[in-house]
C-alpha cells in the first residue's frame, strides 16, 4: 500500500496539463486550456484543462477529473497502478507501507497464481511451435481456422501436450509448488484407493494423484483488466467420444471469478473507448476472428450467460452494447435475459443477427473487413424492433400469443431506468405492433407500479380501474418528490465542497440571552442545520461525503475541494470535480440593468435556503406516506394520531416555504 505521504508528493508533483497533453493537443484559453475531448468523438473542443485547479473536464460528455482519474479512464488503470505510473513519470520514489503477515500471505497468494498462470501461458504457447505434437495438432487446427501468425501470438495461444501429467510435471521441475498448481485451477488433485500387503491381511491405503486439467487440448488464455493470464479455457480436437466436454474451462480461484470476466477485454478496451461501443459475441474463435478482420472493440461472455459483474465491467468503457448473434433463433431466445440485465443497468443495447448458418466467426472469413464493418452498421437494430419483429413471426394471427408477446415486451422496457428512453421505446413498440401508445404505457405502469411495491414489501391489492390510476399518479408524485429531494442533497454537497471552509455571520445569544454575531464556516452552519433534524442524506456517495466533512470537523479541519478531488474514491473524485466545474451566480433586477451577483456574496442566504429547500422536500415525503396510510381506513386510534402528526407537518411546510418565498396556492 502506497504511503500517504507519497501520495500528496504524487499529486503536489503531478500537473494535469502535462498527463493530459500526452494524449491530447491542448492550447491556451484564458487561465485554462482546452482540446479535443480523448473520450468521445467530437470536431469543437469541449475538453477543459484548468492548471489553477489540477482538474480536466468534458462538458460534452462529462468526464473528468485529476491527473489520477484521467489515467485511470483512458488506460483503464486501478487507483495504485495510476498513482505508480506518475511516480516513476515525475521521479518519485515511494516506499509501501509495511502489511500485517497476513495480508503478506494473501498478497503472496495471489501473487504466486499469477505467476504460475504466466508460466502456464508461456509453456503452452512454446508447445505450440516447440514441439511435433503441437506443431502438428495445435498450431494446425489454428492455421486451419484461418488464423494468421500475429494474431495467434497476440492471444498467446498455445497447446497443451496429450500426456495426463506433462504440464504439471515440468512445473514441478521448474520450481512452482503444486499448492498454487492445484490453486490455479491447472492440475487437479484425486484420491486413489490402493490395496497392500501385510501380515495381517490386506489394508485400503488413499493415494493422492495429480492430473493436467487440460491435457491434450489447445489452449486460450483468458486475461484480466490489466492483460495478466488469470485463467484458461481449452477446446478438445478429439472426435472419438462424446463423452468429453469439447470446452472446459478454469475453475473459480482468487484471481478468477467468470462472472466478472470477459474474453478479450484487455485487447478489446482501448477500441471499445475510441468507438464508444462494445460488441459482445459468444466464444473465444468469435473475438479473434473479429480482430483479424479488423474489429477490435469486441469481447465474449465465453459461453456463460451474461452478469451483472460482466455488464459493470463493459459500462467501465462505453453505455453501448451491440450484442452479435448467429442465426440460431432458439439460442437468441434464451438470450433474451441478457438483454434485459443490459437495460436494467441502463446501458443502450443494439442487436445484430447474422446470416442463417453463420456466426460472427465464420462470417467474417467469408466477407473483406469493409464489408463486416458496413454489414454490422447497417444491419444493427434496436432490441425492441429486433425482439418483436422475431416474435411476432410466431404468433401469426394469433391474439391471445400476440398479447403475451406484447406484455413481455414491454416487461422489458419496463426495466429501463431513464423514464426519457421508456417512452421512446413504447412509441417504437407501439408503431411496430400497431398497439395504441396509451394502451402500453397503461401495461407499463402496472408492472412499474407492482415492482415499486415488491420492493417495499408491499403486494398489490386488487383494485377497481379507478383507483388503481389514482395509487399510480399517487406513487409517481412521490418519485417526483424524491427525485427532488435528492436533488436538494447534491445541492447541499456542491455549497459544501465549494464553500465549506468560507467564512459567513449568524446570529445568536451571549450568556445573557442578547443577540450577537459570530463567524461560522460554511460547513459548520450546513452541518448544524441537518443535524439539529437528525437528517441523514438518502444518497449514498453524497452522504458519504456528508460525513467525511462531519469527521474532518470533529477534527477541526475543513477539506476543501482539493481533498476531495484527490480523493481514492473515484466516484467522490469525478462528483466533485462536476460541482466546482461551474460556479453559481444569481441574477439581480432591482435595478434596470442586468446585475450578476456571485453566489460567495450571498452565501448565507444560499446555504439557508438549500437546507430549507431540502427539509421542505422531506416533509413532502413524510405528508404524502400519512396521505397513503388514511385511505387504507386505519383504526380509530391511529387515525387520530396520523391527523395530528400530518397538521404538524402541513405546519412546518408552511413556515418553509415562507422563508423559501414560495407562495402556497392551497
Amino acid at each position: 500500500m502506497i504511503t500517504k505521504e507519497d501520495i500528496d508528493k504524487i499529486f503536489d508533483a503531478a500537473r494535469i496539463e502535462e498527463v493530459v497533453g500526452d494524449y491530447v493537443a491542448l492550447k491556451k484559453r484564458g487561465a485554462n486550456l482546452i482540446g479535443l475531448c480523448p473520450f468521445h468523438d467530437e470536431k469543437t473542443p469541449s475538453f477543459y484543462v484548468s492548471p489553477a485547479k489540477g482538474i480536466c473536464k468534458c462538458f460534452g460528455c462529462g468526464k473528468g477529473g485529476n491527473a489520477v482519474n484521467f489515467l485511470m479512464e483512458k488506460e483503464a488503470m486501478t487507483y495504485p497502478d495510476a498513482l505508480r505510473f506518475l511516480a516513476k513519470k515525475y521521479n518519485i520514489d515511494i516506499q509501501e507501507e509495511e502489511q500485517s503477515p497476513e495480508q503478506i500471505q494473501s498478497h503472496n497468494d495471489r501473487e504466486s497464481l499469477f505467476v504460475v498462470s504466466s508460466f502456464a501461458q508461456k509453456h503452452f504457447s512454446e508447445n505450440l511451435y516447440n514441439t511435433d505434437e503441437g506443431k502438428s495438432v495445435g498450431l494446425g487446427y489454428f492455421k486451419e481456422r484461418g488464423f494468421r501468425e500475429d494474431i495467434i501470438q497476440k492471444f498467446q495461444l498455445g497447446y497443451s501436450i496429450n500426456q495426463r501429467n506433462a504440464f504439471s510435471e515440468i512445473a514441478l521441475a521448474s520450481g512452482y509448488k503444486m499448492e498454487y498448481l492445484v490453486k490455479s485451477g491447472l492440475t487437479i488433485e484425486y484420491k486413489n484407493d490402493r490395496e497392500e500387503g501385510t501380515e495381517e491381511g490386506q489394508a485400503n491405503q488413499q493415494e493422492i494423484k495429480y492430473s493436467d486439467r487440460f491435457w491434450g487440448r489447445v489452449m486460450f488464455p483468458i486475461h484480466n483488466v490489466t492483460g495478466r493470464v488469470i485463467a484458461f479455457g481449452g477446446r478438445t480436437l478429439r472426435t472419438d467420444t462424446k463423452k468429453i466436454a469439447k470446452y472446459i474451462n478454469s475453475p473459480e480461484t482468487e484471481i478468477y471469478h467468470k462472472s466478472d470476466v470477459l474474453y478479450g477485454i484487455y485487447f478489446a478496451k482501448k477500441e471499445i473507448i475510441n468507438q464508444d461501443n462494445c460488441f459482445l459475441v459468444e466464444g473465444y474463435t468469435d473475438v479473434i476472428s473479429m480482430h483479424q478482420a479488423g474489429i477490435e472493440n469486441v469481447v465474449a461472455s465465453s459461453g456463460t450467460s451474461l452478469t451483472h459483474g460482466q455488464i459493470k465491467l463493459i459500462r467501465r468503457f462505453t453505455n453501448n452494447i451491440t450484442i452479435l448473434y448467429d442465426g440460431d433463433s432458439a439460442g437468441i431466445k434464451a438470450s433474451f435475459r441478457g438483454i434485459d440485465l443490459i437495460l436494467e443497468e441502463g446501458l443502450n443495447v443494439k442487436v445484430l443477427l447474422f446470416p442463417d448458418g453463420d456466426d460472427p466467426d465464420s462470417y467474417s472469413k467469408k466477407v473483406s473487413s469493409e464489408q463486416l464493418k458496413d454489414f454490422i452498421k447497417n444491419n444493427s437494430k434496436d432490441f425492441i424492433s429486433f425482439k418483436t419483429n422475431l416474435l411476432m413471426n410466431e404468433v401469426k394471427n394469433d391474439p391471445i400469443k400476440k398479447a403475451g408477446l406484447i406484455k413481455e415486451i414491454v416487461e422489458s422496457i419496463a426495466l429501463i431506468p431513464e423514464a426519457i428512453y421508456r417512452s421512446v421505446y413504447v412509441k417504437e413498440c407501439s408503431r411496430i405492433m400497431d398497439v395504441e401508445e396509451h394502451i402500453l404505457l397503461s401495461e407499463l405502469n402496472k408492472i412499474r407500479s407492482k415492482k415499486y411495491n415488491e420492493k417495499r414489501n408491499q403486494p398489490v391489492e386488487p383494485a377497481e380501474n379507478n383507483s388503481y390510476i389514482e395509487e399510480l399518479i399517487s406513487e409517481e408524485k412521490k418519485e417526483a418528490v424524491s427525485a427532488d429531494a435528492e436533488h436538494q442533497e447534491r445541492d447541499i454537497i456542491r455549497l459544501l465542497i465549494n464553500y465549506g471552509n468560507k467564512e459567513v455571520r449568524v446570529e445568536v445569544q451571549d450568556d445573557d440571552g442578547k443577540p450577537m454575531e459570530i463567524g461560522v464556516t460554511v460547513a459548520q452552519l450546513l452541518i448544524h442545520e441537518l443535524q439539529n433534524d437528525n437528517i441523514i442524506l438518502d444518497n449514498l456517495l453524497y452522504n458519504r461525503i456528508y460525513t467525511e466533512f462531519v469527521e474532518q470537523l470533529e477534527k477541526e479541519n475543513v477539506p476543501d475541494y482539493n481533498y476531495f478531488i484527490g480523493h481514492e474514491n473515484n466516484a467522490i473524485s469525478s462528483l466533485t470535480v462536476d460541482l466546482i466545474s461551474t460556479l453559481h451566480s444569481l441574477s439581480n433586477w432591482e435595478q434596470h440593468g442586468i446585475y450578476i451577483t456571485m453566489e460567495e456574496d450571498v452565501l448565507k442566504k444560499s446555504v439557508l435556503n438549500a437546507v430549507y429547500a431540502l427539509k421542505s422536500r422531506r416533509l413532502e415525503i413524510m405528508i404524502h406516506d400519512i396521505q397513503k396510510r388514511l385511505k387504507e381506513n386505519p383504526p380509530e386510534e391511529e387515525l387520530v394520531q396520523l391527523m395530528q402528526t400530518q397538521h404538524q407537518l402541513l405546519e412546518a411546510k408552511r413556515e418553509f416555504n415562507a422563508l423559501l418565498g414560495r407562495i402556497i396556492v392551497k
